[in-house]
């Protein structure tokens, strides 16, 4: 299966089905017979641009923002991404040049896409799971300034 059509599926995915988690978009795509593995999966979220939103109903899942718009490609405006962020985050925390994000259950992807847009050059890398973000910087002084950062989103 080519990257094209797993993303095609992705979207089409959440377009018609409520998926909450990156486990639920697997486990989606295996049902239509494409295997893709969480880190897949998580590029393929970042490199669509899916964030997390409330829908009509309340629910918060997985959206495709450039479909609400009618473009191929919708670069949130900062605001959203603070939102998205400080709706996420539990707590905060840095060890030497690394920084540890806590998020609610199944909220850690949608909030390092966030990290990843307001300050992608400030760290070296990101890695979400379902409730953790891992980000690595340069040095103990450029993760203590984010750390700094990302509490005033909170």
């Amino acid at each position: 299966m080519n990257k094209a059509k797993r993303q095609e599926t992705i979207l089409k995915i959440i377009e018609n089905n409520i998926i909450v988690t990156q486990d639920d978009l697997q486990n989606a795509l295996l049902n239509a017979g494409i295997e893709a593995t969480q880190s897949t999966v998580s590029r393929d979220i970042k490199d669509l641009r899916i964030i997390k939103a409330l829908d009509r109903n309340g629910t918060y899942r997985y959206i495709n923002p450039a479909k609400e718009k009618g473009e191929k490609v919708v670069k949130p405006p900062y605001n959203h991404y603070a939102d998205v962020f400080g709706h996420a985050v539990v707590s905060i925390n840095s060890a030497m040049n690394d920084v540890v994000i806590k998020c609610y259950p199944g909220m850690a992807s949608s909030a390092c896409v966030a990290v990843d847009n307001l300050f992608g050059d400030d760290i070296l890398g990101s890695l979400a799971g379902d409730d953790t973000i891992f980000i690595i910087t340069r040095d103990t002084e450029k993760a203590t300034r984010l750390v700094a950062k990302l509490k005033n989103l909170l």
